[in-house]
């Protein structure tokens, strides 16, 4: 079908925001000439505004609750949009879904991003693995559309568009970036899935020819610990920067280390090369021939959709404590020199 007018839902998090973004840059190669708008919760407009292919961001406030929502969904409505895509599947874009279709004719067509919630019952709980192997989050965004909008998922001459100004990053903007300088993400939201804070400390020891950023919220007092293995080499950010600020840090990087988490797939989308330390999760692998997973094989693994729950094995968090800090050097110091790595993923 031909579209002229494309609505986006994702209200959040982080991570899927910046994973769903490349359904803008797949819509935008066939269709260069659409609209293509985007509803999500206020506080990641500005992260969205990085993206200049997107013509209109629509902002919902949480505070505003159910009555606030009925109106955005009516000035949503106003708009005639020939083709929605509910990347979000959640009660709030159920509710925009009731009112932008409820008219007898020139209803938008929509499609929605499964859940796939058997399946995950069944991963969970029963260790039947029916998804994709290695699910990876990128395409779970795109092949729900794929057929409808005639997309080519290919990666080749995607023109990925984010853009930073520069003049505005004041926090970032005088930090040295190198080629001997490395971006750690030590911090992800839930516990079970972080690299543990000795295996960070011993990485910065293990690599005492490299400088290191740290990244992370103001709730990651932990970074501070890494930073004091040696403050000559390692620039603690963790909590002074906002998302945007932080993603420029990815934008600038050579090497970016991180668990599963939202940084690693900017990086993703970016383009950026990474080492990807994956542990209990499911759904954060990434997409990029940049990136390298590096995993431990275990007949637990996935045990969570996204960190939460708890760990099975004698040694807590085994998945992760057995991705040795020595084996991240190797490999980090392998791929700054390297432009692809030979295989996607490797087990500790």
């Amino acid at each position: 079908m031909k579209i002229k007018k494309v609505l986006i839902i994702r209200f959040s998090s982080f991570g899927d925001i910046v994973q769903c973004t490349s359904v803008v840059d797949r819509i935008r190669r066939e269709y260069p000439s659409a609209q293509v708008d985007w509803l999500t919760k206020s506080e990641f407009s500005n992260l969205l505004s990085l993206k200049n292919n997107i013509n209109h961001i629509w902002s919902f406030d949480k505070k505003h609750k159910l009555k606030g929502l009925i109106k955005l969904a009516f000035k949503l409505k106003q708009e005639n949009y020939e083709f929605v895509y509910d990347a979000h599947n959640n009660v709030r874009s159920f509710v925009i879904s009731l009112i932008l279709r409820s008219r007898l004719t020139n209803r938008p067509k929509w499609v929605t991003r499964p859940k796939d919630r058997l399946k995950r019952i069944l991963l969970f709980y029963f260790r039947c693995n029916l998804f994709p192997k290695p699910f990876r989050g990128i395409s779970s965004y795109l092949i729900p559309i794929e057929k409808d909008l005639n997309l080519n998922l290919s990666t080749q001459n995607l023109q990925i568009n984010w853009s930073f100004n520069e003049s505005s990053n004041f926090n970032v903007r005088d930090i040295l970036f190198d080629e001997e300088s490395i971006v750690l993400v030590p911090s992800a939201a839930w516990e079970m899935k972080r690299w543990p804070v000795d295996h960070w400390k011993n990485l910065v020891i293990l690599m005492p020819e490299k400088r290191f950023i740290l990244l992370g919220g103001k709730e990651d007092l932990f970074c501070e610990q890494i930073k004091l293995i040696d403050p000559t080499r390692v620039v603690n950010l963790a909590g002074k920067l906002t998302l945007e600020e932080s993603c420029y840090v990815i934008n600038k990087s050579n090497l970016v280390i991180s668990a599963d988490t939202g940084l690693l797939h900017v990086a993703d989308v970016l383009g950026k090369k990474a080492l990807s330390l994956m542990g209990p999760t499911a759904f954060g692998f990434t997409t990029s021939p940049l990136i390298k997973t590096l995993a431990v094989d275990l007949k637990c693994r996935p045990c969570s959709k996204d960190g939460r729950g708890n760990c099975s094995q004698q040694v807590y968090q085994r998945c992760m404590v057995d991705i040795t800090p020595q084996l991240v050097a190797n490999e980090a110091r392998h791929w700054l020199r390297e432009n692809s790595f030979s295989s996607p993923i490797t087990n500790g």
